[in-house]
């Protein structure tokens, strides 16, 4: 009874590490846009790809479909979630919200630590403004805004900001990849306003330009949106 039970504990942690790395793997795929909203994700096909068995992968797409990132469909495959004009709006209403939240966190908790990390990765947003690299901008816009997530010093909240930002990722790096040369450089700028604004430790300032920032991605998001239904 003993041995088997060692031995069921020790399948059942296996199992579950696997469907850990399926799950990021998928998450990481669907964030930087290898999965695309509406795509098919058959198990099958993912777990020949990985070399694992079906059930970490089945495991892994229902985690991803609590998430809201999968819609599981008839039989053993799921689809990439693909959002309308109403999700759209209530995701930005909710983003608004957080990141507000978490820009006057920051702000009681602001230190030399957090401005230079801000700053660097400000510098590496205009490095790859000046280089036109649209993918690189996008990258850093994340590491930015997860790094006030972190500083914020509440788990929760990133955990869920991670998961908010997480649906509108395709359609973040579509938004970045659509503005002008002109447009990026100001872009990268924008998150240089935003770490000086955090400096001066002024609550209601920080929370006023954190709205404006938000508000301008979810202007840009919706027409990532637009242009993506219309092709």
């Amino acid at each position: 009874g003993l041995r088997f039970a060692i031995a069921f504990a020790l399948v059942e942690a296996v199992q579950t590490a696997a469907s850990d790395a399926v799950a990021e793997h998928l998450r990481t795929a669907i964030h930087h846009g290898l999965y695309a909203p509406g795509d098919r994700l058959v198990e099958r096909r993912i777990a020949g790809d990985l070399g694992v068995s079906h059930i970490p992968v089945r495991e892994a797409l229902a985690r991803l479909t609590e998430e809201g990132l999968v819609v599981r469909l008839p039989g053993r495959s799921a689809r990439v979630r693909e959002l309308d004009e109403r999700s759209l709006d209530e995701l930005a209403v909710l983003r608004l919200l957080l990141e507000r939240m978490v820009a006057v966190s920051v702000c009681d908790r602001f230190d030399a630590t957090v401005e230079h990390e801000l700053e660097a990765i400000v510098e590496a947003m205009r490095t790859a403004a000046q280089r036109r690299d649209r993918a690189g901008l996008s990258e850093c816009d994340e590491l930015f805004h997860t790094a006030l997530w972190r500083h914020a010093g509440n788990g929760l909240l990133l955990e869920i900001a991670a998961q908010l930002r997480g649906r509108v990722a395709a359609f973040l790096r579509a938004a970045t990849e659509a503005l002008s040369d002109d447009e990026l450089l100001e872009h990268a700028e924008s998150h240089a306003r935003l770490t000086a604004i955090l400096a001066a430790r002024d609550r209601r300032a920080v929370g006023r330009a954190m709205e404006q920032h938000i508000t301008a991605a979810a202007t840009r998001i919706r027409r990532a949106h637009e242009a993506a239904n219309a092709r």
